[in-house]
């Protein structure tokens, strides 16, 4: 945001969203080379999921919508800063809740708060979706949980971008 170069954009005759969408569709496809990365690394050490053609579309979809809000989020963030070194580090706190959810033990074995904290995040319904799609087994309310987290998270990712790309 603190080059010349979105100044120039801001007086193109182009919609004012398709800098942010250009930058969060390009994240995009970062993520989803390195998430090709990991799972084929995993794959290559021995990791054997009962996944079926259609469990992998599923596990796809959820990485892809769940990549996407949480893109359009840190891309809110990041306008947020002055700075290009504080902006890479503002959504640095997104990355502990994966282990303050259901991704390293079951919120059944957390103390009180912890626990309901660790149900009521976004990450957990995203987590139990891919490990029951991996497993082979039904997603069940974990995935409508995952897709209304997401979109509620790339919605106000996205209006909120919009809004400090447009001042």
């Amino acid at each position: 945001m603190t080059e010349d170069i979105v100044a120039r954009f801001k007086t193109m005759a182009i919609a004012r969203v398709s800098v942010l969408t250009g930058h969060v569709l390009g994240a995009l496809v970062q993520n989803f080379i390195a998430i090709t990365t990991v799972t084929l690394t995993a794959l290559l050490i021995g990791f054997r999921p009962a996944a079926s053609a259609l469990d992998w579309l599923g596990v796809i979809g959820v990485l892809a919508m769940f990549t996407f809000a949480v893109t359009w989020l840190s891309a809110a963030l990041g306008m947020v800063t002055k700075n290009v070194a504080t902006a890479s580090n503002q959504p640095m706190p997104l990355m502990l809740l994966p282990f303050l959810g259901s991704g390293v033990v079951p919120p059944e074995s957390m103390p009180g708060p912890l626990r309901w904290f660790a149900e009521h995040q976004p990450f957990t319904p995203v987590i139990e979706t891919m490990r029951a799609l991996l497993a082979g087994q039904p997603a069940g309310s974990s995935f409508a949980a995952a897709a209304l987290w997401s979109a509620a998270i790339a919605l106000g990712g996205y209006l909120w971008a919009r809004r400090l790309y447009n001042r």
